[in-house]
């Protein structure tokens, strides 16, 4: 197989006209790769990712072929799908203000050109899921910036700036809705959408995994201040606690006790998801 593209987090591998997609246990914070892998990680992600593409088939369409049907030395982190042309726009949803989403809107009152009610707060819940989505800038050539649906239809066309738009804010109502079920908030998420060959969109890469969302322990949802995060924000949390690192490469060696403290999120995550343990 060829090596494709070589990014943060994953690997691609071309494989006739198909890819294989390899989920390492690399994390980064801030687009910098940390020098301490998270045991699990790739597999979780995985794992987590199928199981949703499960969830939302009848929804959008994805670009999953097999799981099974990989090299046996990635076998539980890799997946082989069908080629897509990705679109470059992040298409995001938020259902609450945090993160990026609640500084744009401090500064602006609106986020990506929606308007907010004012008077929110860290962690508030937003009337109704907005679509927020986001340039897609190359690993070290800068930050993703917020797009207005505007900005989306000049960069796409405006049939498939309804399309991201619709699918985007699908994808996360059905995703929350399952989500509260097993007393988890999804407070926001990114999604990947590409194009098969048939002209089909469909999701890639990733789907509603702590490294792509943020989820909440929804018994403690308390707006006004920091919830207790089940995914990588932990990490980014402790990250900022240190002296000394500008959030350039290289990063920070990460403590065993962090490892652990950020392993057995992504692995709460997964049980209390799918109702099945983790090995």
């Amino acid at each position: 197989m060829e090596l494709l593209h070589s990014g943060k987090v994953r690997e691609v591998y071309a494989d006739g006209g198909e890819i294989v997609l390899v989920a390492s246990d690399r994390i980064s914070i801030y687009d910098v790769v940390l020098p301490t892998p998270i045991p699990d990680k790739g597999k979780i992600l995985t794992q987590l990712s199928l199981w949703w593409f499960e969830q939302l088939a009848d929804i959008v369409p994805n670009h999953v072929i097999s799981s099974t049907d990989v090299p046996a030395e990635w076998a539980g982190s890799a997946v082989r799908c069908e080629r897509l042309e990705m679109v470059m726009v992040e298409c995001i949803a938020r259902g609450y203000l945090a993160g990026s989403g609640l500084k744009e809107y401090e500064r602006d009152g609106a986020v990506s050109g929606v308007p907010l009610p004012p008077g929110l707060v860290e962690a508030s819940d937003l009337p109704e899921p907005i679509f927020t989505p986001t340039t897609k800038v190359p690993p070290g050539q800068g930050h993703d910036e917020f797009m207005t649906y505007a900005d989306v239809e000049a960069a796409t066309s405006r049939d498939l700036a309804a399309e991201l738009k619709r699918v985007t804010l699908e994808v996360y109502r059905r995703g929350q809705e399952v989500a509260a079920a097993k007393g988890i908030i999804i407070a926001d998420t990114k999604i990947e959408l590409g194009l098969s060959r048939e002209g089909t969109l469909k999701l890639g890469d990733e789907l509603l995994t702590p490294d792509s969302s943020r989820f909440w322990a929804a018994d403690e949802w308390k707006p006004g201040g920091t919830q207790r995060y089940l995914d990588k924000q932990f990490l980014r949390d402790w990250s900022s606690s240190l002296t000394g690192w500008d959030r350039t490469a290289p990063g920070p060696e990460i403590p065993d006790e962090v490892v652990e403290a950020t392993r057995n999120r992504y692995i709460e995550v997964y049980e209390r998801l799918t109702g099945e343990s983790w090995r």
